[in-house]
């Protein structure tokens, strides 16, 4: 009857998803690709649109991109660190000697540092890596052969300093409305890449490693870009298994893909989510459609999510027609100290012919929706008004069920909302109640001598059994391995009411 999560065994409805190459040059984009993996996952939850307005506003502040910057360098600095550096082969004429030929093999890593990064957004565009000032101490071997006979070989150490790169990733959808990184625009640069040649003749070799290094400086800054765009595009399969259908339970998933382009500003970047529940299997678009909203102007914590009423609406609507928006409420299902039973006889009390008609008989009672649930978000509550019928029957001794009286139930419940685990969790009470008479076999009666027994029946019953399913909560959009910590919820009203959560901080699984 309200927004349920139903699977209630019994008691509620009786009737019813790295790439590995020996080659080193892949190796080195897949170092590049840990950097990008912490981070793009925060704003690569993208597909196709499918309706005007979303349900669901997600905004990623600076702030939020900042953290998954320092989560992607420390992540790629470890892996460089054990990067396989391509062979490098030349030659230069070099005075007095001729002409040199050489070659640098089996190069590593032996120092690494990125001083200086910066994630940000470009607005309109997507997401800017810069890494500045960074510094690559390398140590491999050498080899020389000159004059046509004569070879000679070593050890060699090479210093790469002020190594920047700039790389704009753009974020969309594709054809199938799956998250796309793409390579939008990429510079790179070193000031100096300088090699000291050890053993054999290495004092002469070194009066003409200012050749090599300006080849190999260029050669780096030639190689960087690619690199970039080859670990962008490796990520897309990671991404396409994001899942944009969360599964609720049974019955329901729920749609967290976009309705829209990313909007990319200065402080933030907004993701417009479409926060429709779906019976599992069949899409049908709830009868109402999505009201517009706005996210409030904030960006001082790191991520705001923010849900319209049309998210719980739609739920109604996928329940009442998968048909577990009922519950046959029985006595043993009231607690014994309530002087209020499911019997002829305590409902003969008020209405005497039942009591006449089916004396000694427990009963049981049927309350079952007949409209969808409706939601509204007002400042710091939510209210929910829903219709149903309450059918009650005496239960003969053979078993079967003799129809009392059937009840209109109008009602409106009031619920505060919490997160926890990245998920949506609620409760409510009841706040009024009014009955109408719907079909008597039993003779005309007063229906308002049943409001207390219905509203017992409904705050015992009804309603804790609701509570238990909403307790379970409603899985949140994740974007990648997110963990929202430190999150704080209100119920505020914003043109349309909306539910509001802003997380002081998240935290990235590993």
């Amino acid at each position: 009857m309200m927004l349920l999560q139903p699977d209630l065994a019994g008691r509620l409805q009786q009737s019813d998803r790295e790439e590995d190459s020996s080659d080193p040059e892949k190796l080195t984009a897949a170092d590049i690709k840990m950097f990008l993996l912490k981070c793009l996952p925060l704003v690569a939850l993208i597909a196709v649109a499918f309706s005007a307005n979303p349900g669901v506003k997600i905004r990623l502040t600076q702030k939020g991109l900042e953290y998954g910057r320092q989560l992607g360098m420390a992540s790629l600095l470890e892996k460089l660190k054990t990067a396989q550096i391509p062979d490098f082969s030349g030659k230069e004429r070099v005075s007095p000697i001729g002409k040199v030929q050489y070659s640098l093999t089996n190069i590593r890593v032996v120092n690494l540092g990125l001083p200086q990064s910066a994630l940000n957004l470009v607005p309109g565009s997507g997401v800017q890596l810069s890494i500045t000032n960074a510094f690559i101490s390398l140590h491999g071997n050498w080899r020389v052969k000159y004059l046509r006979v004569i070879k000679d070989s070593g050890s060699l150490d090479v210093s790469v300093n002020g190594l920047s790169i700039s790389q704009t990733i753009a974020i969309k959808s594709d054809a199938t409305g799956k998250p796309e990184a793409s390579s939008a625009s990429c510079s790179a640069s070193v000031s100096s890449a300088k090699v000291k040649f050890h053993g054999g003749a290495s004092w002469l070799y070194n009066l003409f490693s200012k050749f090599i290094d300006k080849a190999l400086r260029k050669a780096l800054e030639k190689q960087m870009c690619p690199l970039v765009a080859k670990s962008i595009a490796d990520l897309n399969p990671r991404l396409k298994t994001l899942n944009v259908l969360a599964k609720v339970d049974k019955y329901a998933e729920i749609e967290y893909s976009m309705v829209s382009s990313p909007e990319i500003s200065q402080p933030a970047i907004d993701l417009n989510l479409k926060g429709e529940f779906y019976n599992i299997g069949r899409h049908q678009e709830a009868p109402v459609p999505a009201p517009a909203f706005s996210l409030p102007a904030q960006s001082s914590n790191m991520i705001y999510i923010a849900l319209s009423s049309y998210t719980p609406n739609s739920a109604g609507f996928v329940y009442k027609n998968a048909g577990v928006l009922s519950m046959y409420v029985t006595d043993d299902m009231i607690p014994r100290s309530s002087p209020i039973r499911l019997s002829t006889s305590t409902f003969g009390f008020f209405i005497p012919q039942i009591s006449q008609q089916f004396p000694g008989l427990m009963m049981k009672m049927l309350v079952k929706a007949d409209k969808n649930p409706v939601v509204k978000f007002q400042p710091n509550t939510m209210t929910v008004d829903a219709t149903a019928t309450a059918t009650a029957y005496a239960i003969q001794p053979n078993g079967t069920l003799s129809p009392l009286f059937v009840l209109n139930v109008e009602t409106s419940v009031s619920g505060q909302m919490s997160v926890s685990d990245l998920k949506l969790a609620g409760r409510i009470s009841l706040d009024k109640m009014k009955l109408t008479l719907g079909t008597s076999y039993v003779g005309d009666f007063k229906v308002n001598s049943l409001d207390n027994i219905l509203q017992v029946i409904l705050k015992l019953v009804v309603i804790p059994t609701v509570n238990v399913q909403l307790s379970k909560g409603y899985p949140l959009p994740a974007l990648g391995s997110m963990n929202l910590v430190n999150t704080q919820l209100q119920i505020m009203q914003v043109r349309e009411g909306i539910i509001f959560i802003y997380c002081i901080e998240f935290g990235v699984s590993s």
